[in-house]
């Protein structure tokens, strides 16, 4: 079987770092957070805001809106 030759490199895109100062309200006395937490895998992770649905990307909880 013969060698397939690459032609070339791949280019990879650079990943985009998470904001997770964009997850939290900051206010004069207190912190709160701004988006809800996966009832499942408790405080420490956030669900993803969807059009028509709120998903948890560690262990795929859905919720779907109305």
């Amino acid at each position: 079987m013969a060698e397939r030759e690459r032609k070339g490199k791949k280019v990879h895109k650079p990943k985009k770092k998470m904001k997770k100062h964009t997850y939290y309200k900051i206010s004069e006395t207190t912190i709160t957070r701004s988006k809800k937490a996966c009832p499942k895998c408790g405080a420490g992770v956030f669900l993803a805001e969807h059009k028509n649905r709120s998903t948890c990307g560690t262990c795929k909880y859905t919720e779907m809106k109305n």
